[in-house]
């Protein structure tokens, strides 16, 4: 039985405007229009409308402030805006208060708007199914729930963007506002940051935000793979190219066919993967391992890179050729140091991930703990915050874990706005003696803040006495968090 048509509410004050967007969208779709935000209202309430799109300028009421009322009254139809404006700040805020799926730049092209809203009606029918997923978990039992999980996941997966962790003002927004228009436009994307920003994570996104999301998504990273490794993982192997290899090996480029391949890492590729790679990205074309015969694919290749890779070309490590094929379009993934309101909401994240894995329940983190940890660089980004979650939950002995679970490290940071210390001692400054305090004190409150504040113990470790403990507090005005009992 054929899918029932899905129906695009447009509205727009300008009747050219609106007649133009029926013209590129009524072949595929039931299109309704409106004038203002008072008839598209009228019409939302009459008619079940998976996707809406609105212009931004309009006399009664901007484009923005009625996707956001629609939000709040029908938070399942897939919104989208057309607008002049192309500033950052705008396109941010927008996202910010109306949940904007995407943003449709003046002039825009029929197959733009038409591939925006497959898009969108794609994004709608998977949340659909995320949803009744969902009630049917809660009703069927245990072989029944592990089926339905993996379904789930896919559907959680195919939110794409919605999927990616961050707060309301991350960095991330940003990148995540140019990610959404590229998905839609069937190029090379090179992702850069350092390793552990979520590049994966990016790529999927930008998977499932295109024309290619019911096709399959492939990624590897090629980062310490060997030639030979990485041309089998990716061109595939004939039967008997290598000793005791007793069937063929099909490779990536075929298994992604009409899908999307992200390759990680490729900073690291060396002359000969960057050549076989070229003709990759150029002709579409390759030769599995000890075959003869040339074999294409049709894969939209997303690439990362650890570093600039531009520098690289430019300074002739890496092909000036690739670079050009590969980066299209480039997409910057901040690191974690940079996204300091985002470290609680993924620490809670990966708690409540970690806790579910493991089987010990968990409340959560209290308020001193995520202020240690959102003063932290991480240098190992989002898996070296991972790996201390866990290790705080394996130490765990409450239900709300406390900073006294920290490292040792990352309590001698200080909290979110201290002045760093530990780890690196030359980016103090003042007088010989200003230093020297200042790290007295904050070896002073990791000490008590690893010990609970038991003041017996941080004096015997510190090598002082009580009195000398507590003049020094008393010195410097080191007080207990307030979640805190001083305990003698």
């Amino acid at each position: 039985m054929p899918d029932p048509i899905q129906t695009v509410l447009v509205v727009d004050d300008e009747p050219h405007s609106v007649a133009a967007m029926r013209m590129a969208l009524e072949d595929d779709f039931n299109v309704l229009e409106a004038a203002n935000a008072e008839e598209a209202w009228r019409l939302m309430e009459d008619h079940w409308v998976q996707v809406l799109i609105s212009d931004q300028r309009m006399p009664d009421k901007t484009g923005i402030e009625l996707l956001t009322e629609v939000r709040d009254r029908w938070p399942e139809t897939v919104r989208i805006i057309v607008t002049g404006y192309t500033e950052t700040n705008d396109m941010i805020q927008a996202i910010n208060d109306a949940g904007i799926y995407q943003f449709i730049t003046k002039p825009w092209h029929p197959d733009q708007l038409l591939m925006a809203v497959r898009n969108a009606t794609r994004l709608f029918s998977l949340a659909r199914d995320h949803e009744r997923i969902t009630l049917e978990m809660r009703y069927l039992g245990n072989t029944a729930s592990r089926k339905l999980e993996e379904r789930r996941r896919i559907a959680q997966a195919g939110l794409g963007f919605d999927h990616v962790l961050r707060g309301p003002n991350s960095p991330l927004n940003a990148t995540i506002g140019l990610a959404r228009q590229y998905a839609s436009f069937d190029v090379p994307v090179l992702i850069t940051g350092e390793p552990g920003t979520g590049k994966t994570d990016m790529a999927r996104a930008m998977h499932y935000g295109s024309l290619r999301a019911d096709r399959p998504f492939f990624e590897l990273n090629c980062a310490g793979l060997s030639d030979e490794v990485l041309a089998a993982e990716l061109f595939g192997m004939k039967r008997g190219a290598v000793p005791g290899m007793a069937q063929t090996k099909v490779g990536l480029f075929q298994k992604a066919d009409r899908g999307t391949l992200f390759l990680n890492g490729i900073d690291t590729l060396s002359d000969a993967m960057q050549i076989a790679l070229l003709r990759i990205a150029q002709e579409g074309a390759f030769q599995p391992v000890g075959g003869h015969e040339t074999l294409t694919t049709g894969v939209r290749l997303l690439t990362g890179s650890h570093c600039d890779l531009r520098e690289k070309a430019d300074d002739g490590v890496f092909r000036q050729d690739l670079y050009h094929a590969l980066a299209v379009v480039e997409l910057q993934v901040p690191p974690l140091r940079a996204r300091g309101d985002d470290v609680a909401i993924l620490a809670e994240r990966f708690l409540h991930d970690i806790a579910q894995e493991h089987g010990k329940p968990v409340r959560g983190m209290a308020k001193p703990a995520l202020d240690f940890l959102a003063g932290y660089d991480w240098p190992g980004n989002m898996p070296e915050l991972r790996n201390e979650v866990t290790r705080m939950l394996i130490l765990a002995q409450d239900m709300t874990l406390g900073p006294e679970l920290i490292s040792r490290h990352i309590l001698q940071s200080g909290p979110k706005g201290a002045t760093p210390v530990a780890g690196d001692v030359c980016r103090l400054e003042g007088t010989l003696k200003e230093r020297v305090e200042l790290m007295e004190m904050r070896i002073l409150g990791e000490t008590l803040t690893r010990l609970k504040w038991n003041k017996s113990k941080a004096a015997t470790e510190l090598g002082l006495s009580r009195v000398g403990l507590r003049a020094k507090l008393d010195r410097y005005g080191i007080e207990p968090h307030a979640a805190v009992s001083e305990e003698d």
